[in-house]
C-alpha cells in the first residue's frame, strides 16, 4: 500500500482522542504501541465467533480456534524467517522468553563459567541472568558502553572466552534507541562456543528481524511493542537449542504421558507452552503482523527516520537541552532532559497539554547510573506520528522549562 499518514491514523481509533482538551500527541510507542482497528475488530470476532480451547477438542470450535492459533505461529515463523514453525513458542511476552531461557540454562552452567550481559540492557535482561548466576555459581560479567550510548566492542571482544556460555544482548535500547550490532556480536559468540538471545523487545516495531540470516540461538520479543495486544510474545529458539533445554513450567498441555510414576514432555513447540494459553491474543498477534506487513517495513523505516532527525533537529533548539543516546545507528527515540530540571516535572506539565512521553529510568537504571541522572524525558515515535505533532510537543516543553525555571 502507498504510506498515507491521514489514511493510517485513521486506522488507531485511540489517536482521535482529546487528553485535557488537547489532541492526544502519543510519544510512548516505546513502552507500548497503540492497536489499529483490525486488531481491535479480531479479538471481538475470535470471541464472537470461534472462542475454545485449543489443540484438544475434536468439536468444530476448538479446531477451528486451533487452526487460528497454528496460522498464527505460521504467519511470526515467516514474519522472522525461523525455519521450523515449531521453533516459535508462544509467551506472555519478552520478559517470559528470557527467563524460560534463563531457567533452561541452570542445567547446563557450573561455577566458572561466564553469561554476558551488555551495559545498555532492560531490566528483564539483567536480572534473570543475576538470578542464574546466583543458582549456578556463573559469573556476570557486563559489555561496557561508551557516552554516545553504543557498546565498545573491543571491550566485548576481550570478555569473550571459552568460559562463555551465553551473551545476552538487546537488539535495540528502549531507553536511548540505540541499534546494536548484533551480527557481530551473534558471529563472536559462536566462535568461542557461546549462545546467545537477543532481547527485540523494542526492534520488532522498527525492522524485521530474519533470525536464520542473523543466526541467533533465541531471540525474545513482545507483541503490544508491535501493534498487538498486551500479554503476548514470541520466543524464538533454534530447534536444537529449545530441544536441549528443559521444560519451563509443568502442567496440561506440554506432556507426552504422565503416570505417578514418569512424565515424559510433549514435542516443540508445546514443550514450552504449559497450560491453556492467551488464545485470542496469540491468533490476534498474527492479525498485527498482517497489518505491519501490509504497511510495508521500508515505509515504516522511513517515516520514522524523518521523525527521528526532525524531532532531533527541533529539540536541540532549546537551549539547556541534552540528548541522551547519539550512537550511529538509532532508531526513533529521542531521551533528553533540561538542564537543572527534573524530567518529571517536564513529563507531568506536558501530559497536561495532551502529550503523552515516558519519564523515568525505563527500567535502564544503569544506563542512568552512567550517565549520572535520575532518569530521561523519553518521546518514541511510531509511523503513525508526525512532525506536526513533534512542534506541538517541543512547544509544550519550552513552556514547561519557562515554567520551571
Amino acid at each position: 500500500m502507498s504510506f498515507n499518514i491521514k489514511d493510517i491514523r485513521a486506522d488507531f481509533p485511540i489517536l482521535s482522542q482529546k487528553i485535557n482538551g488537547k489532541p492526544l500527541v502519543y510519544f510512548d510507542n516505546g513502552a507500548t504501541s497503540q492497536k489499529p482497528q483490525v486488531v481491535i475488530d479480531a479479538i471481538s470476532k475470535y470471541y464472537q465467533e470461534i472462542n475454545a480451547n485449543i489443540h484438544r477438542g475434536v468439536h468444530t470450535l476448538s479446531q477451528l480456534a486451533t487452526d487460528a492459533y497454528e496460522a498464527s505461529r505460521n504467519k511470526i515463523k515467516n514474519h522472522i524467517n525461523a525455519k521450523f514453525a515449531h521453533e516459535v513458542i508462544f509467551t506472555s511476552g519478552t520478559t517470559h522468553g528470557i527467563n524460560l531461557v534463563a531457567n533452561g540454562f541452570a542445567s547446563l552452567l557450573k561455577p566458572g563459567d561466564e553469561v554476558l550481559v551488555s551495559a545498555l540492557e532492560h531490566h528483564s535482561n539483567i536480572v534473570p541472568w543475576q538470578m542464574l548466576c546466583e543458582r549456578t555459581g556463573a559469573t556476570l560479567k557486563v559489555i561496557p558502553m561508551n557516552e554516545n550510548g553504543e557498546l565498545i566492542l573491543s571491550e566485548f571482544d576481550k570478555l569473550l572466552s571459552e568460559k562463555t556460555k551465553i551473551v545476552t544482548v538487546n537488539h535495540i535500547s528502549n531507553a536511548l534507541g540505540t541499534i546494536n550490532p548484533i551480527k557481530y556480536m551473534i558471529d563472536k559468540a559462536h566462535q568461542v562456543g557461546a549462545a546467545i538471545l537477543i532481547d527485540g523487545a523494542q526492534a520488532v516495531s522498527h525492522l524485521k528481524p530474519n533470525v536464520q540470516e542473523l543466526d541467533c540461538d533465541f531471540y525474545a520479543f513482545s507483541g503490544h511493542k508491535m501493534f498487538a495486544p498486551t500479554g503476548t510474545g514470541i520466543l524464538y529458539g533454534k530447534e536444537a537449542w529449545l530441544n536441549k533445554l528443559p521444560p519451563y513450567q509443568g502442567g496440561g498441555e506440554m506432556i507426552k504421558e504422565v503416570t505417578f510414576e514418569k512424565t515424559t514432555y510433549a514435542d516443540l513447540p508445546h514443550k514450552f507452552e504449559a497450560g491453556t494459553p492467551n488464545i485470542a491474543d496469540g491468533i490476534v498477534l498474527g492479525t498485527a503482523v498482517d497489518y505491519i506487513n501490509s504497511i510495508g517495513i521500508e515505509n515504516i523505516q522511513e517515516q520514522e527516520k524523518e521523525l527521528l532527525e526532525y524531532g532531533t533537529q527541533r529539540l536541540l533548539e532549546i537551549e539547556g537541552l541534552r540528548i541522551f543516546g547519539t550512537a550511529a545507528a538509532k532508531t526513533s527515540v529521542i531521551s533528553f532532559n533540561i538542564e537543572g530540571i527534573h524530567p518529571y516535572d517536564i513529563g507531568t506539565i506536558i501530559d497536561k497539554l495532551g502529550i503523552a512521553v515516558r519519564t523515568g529510568h525505563h527500567c535502564a537504571q544503569p544506563i542512568m547510573n552512567f550517565y549520572n541522572i535520575p532518569g530521561t524525558i523519553r518521546a518514541s515515535f511510531a509511523f503513525y506520528n508526525t512532525k506536526e505533532e513533534i512542534d506541538v510537543m517541543v512547544e509544550a516543553v519550552k513552556k514547561a522549562k519557562l515554567m520551571l525555571s
